[in-house]
C-alpha cells in the first residue's frame, strides 16, 4: 500500500500477541478464528505469547497455528527480536500490553488494542493506529485503504 507521507509499505506478516488481544484469559476472544482464517491466504500470521495462562495448545490447535512461546522477563526485547527476524518493515504488528511496546514500535504499522483486560498507555502511545478490539484491527488487514486513510499525512 502506498501511504501519503510515508511511502510504499509491503506487508508480508502479521504478529499477533496472545493475551488481552486475540484471547482473554487464555480463551480465544469469538470472531478471531474465522477472521484469521480469511486473512491466512494475504499474510503469514504469527502468535507471540507468555503464555501467561497455560492455554496456548488449545489456542494453537483451533487456529491450527503455532504460537512463538517467549520467557517470562524481558519480554519486550524478546517480542522487538521476534518482529526484527521477520524482517520489520514488512510487519504489522498487534497488542494491547506493556510488553508489546517493542513489538509495535518495531513494525511498520504497529496497532494497538482496546482490550477487556485492559490497554498499556505505553504502547497506546506507541501504536500506529489505535482500535477498539481485535476485530476491528483485523478489517484494517482485510481492508488496507482504511490503514492509508488513517496513516496518511
Amino acid at each position: 500500500m502506498t501511504i501519503p507521507g510515508r511511502g510504499i509499505i509491503k506487508i508480508n506478516s502479521l504478529v499477533l500477541d496472545v493475551n488481552g488481544t486475540i484471547a482473554l484469559d487464555g480463551a480465544l476472544l469469538p470472531g478471531v478464528l474465522e477472521k484469521l482464517r480469511l486473512l491466512k491466504d494475504r499474510v503469514d500470521i504469527f502468535m507471540v505469547t507468555s503464555n501467561t495462562y497455560s492455554r496456548q495448545n488449545n489456542i494453537d490447535l483451533l487456529l491450527d497455528m503455532r504460537a512463538q512461546i517467549i520467557l517470562k522477563g524481558n519480554e519486550i526485547s524478546q517480542k522487538k527480536d521476534f518482529i526484527n527476524q521477520l524482517n520489520s518493515e514488512n510487519v504489522i504488528a498487534i497488542g494491547n500490553g506493556a510488553n508489546d511496546v517493542g513489538m509495535l514500535e518495531a513494525a511498520a504499522i504497529g496497532i494497538c488494542v482496546l482490550s477487556p483486560e485492559g490497554t498499556n498507555v505505553k504502547t497506546l502511545m506507541t501504536a500506529d493506529i489505535v482500535v477498539p478490539d481485535i476485530l476491528t484491527a483485523l478489517e484494517l488487514i482485510e481492508n488496507p485503504l482504511r490503514i492509508v486513510a488513517t496513516l496518511r499525512q
